[in-house]
């Protein structure tokens, strides 16, 4: 079963989209976004930005938890993966972002 991503509003009104595994599991939340045709375009980023190694940036969180960043060509944030509880499983949820993102669908859950 393929990727997909999922558009959502926010209590706040803005808007926001995940990226989730075949099995339905989110890998990948993106940043909050004014408007829901921003979210869509930043949806089309990740595609495009979700098969190149360096756009990933890995981190460790101050609890000492991994996770990365998926970053545009201009160095901006698209999404975040969760925290993980070790560097191996880290690496393979940015290797489920580089084979679902892709061919992902779009799923809007804004409308009605």
């Amino acid at each position: 079963m393929a990727g997909k991503f999922e558009i959502s509003k926010s209590k706040n009104g803005k808007f926001m989209f995940n990226l989730k595994a075949g099995n339905g599991q989110v890998i990948l939340t993106s940043e909050m976004y004014e408007t829901k045709a921003s979210a869509i375009q930043g949806v089309e980023s990740c595609k495009k930005n979700g098969a190149m190694d360096e756009r990933f940036e890995k981190a460790t969180s101050k609890s000492g938890q991994p996770y990365f960043n998926l970053k545009s060509s201009n160095g901006q944030v698209i999404g975040r993966s969760e925290m993980y509880s070790s560097a191996a499983s880290m690496e393979n949820g940015i290797a489920s972002v580089k084979t679902n993102a892709v061919g992902a669908n779009l799923k809007d859950l804004t409308e009605g």
